[in-house]
């Protein structure tokens, strides 16, 4: 299974100029270890990177489908008067629940 990784532009900057080094280095015959573990080093805080926001997305994602659940109980016990408030806050807990899935699926 490949690793997932979210760059920053700077780093995808630098690690297409470290690449970029390296392979010049790599076709005169000259190994450099150093590039190699900017390399690794820049792929790990990436990786780090992936994991906390992917956490965070399942709970963003978890929070929005327990305030969906609340408001559509809300709404079948409002009174005849406020219901068609209790609809709209229906409405946008959905619709936050919407958009807290299409975030979390980056992470799946």
């Amino acid at each position: 299974m490949a690793e997932h990784r979210i760059y920053t532009p700077a780093e995808r900057r630098k690690r297409a100029g470290l690449i970029l080094r390296g392979s010049k280095k790599a076709l005169a015959g000259i190994e450099d270890a150093r590039i190699e573990g900017q390399i690794e080093r820049l792929d790990a805080a990436a990786s780090e990177r992936f994991g906390r926001e992917a956490v965070f997305a399942r709970q963003q994602l978890d929070t929005a489908k327990q305030d969906v659940a609340r408001a559509k109980v809300a709404e079948r016990a409002a009174k005849r008067e406020d219901r068609q408030a209790a609809r709209q806050a229906t409405r946008q807990a959905q619709d936050a629940l919407r958009r807290a899935e299409r975030a979390a699926r980056r992470y799946q």
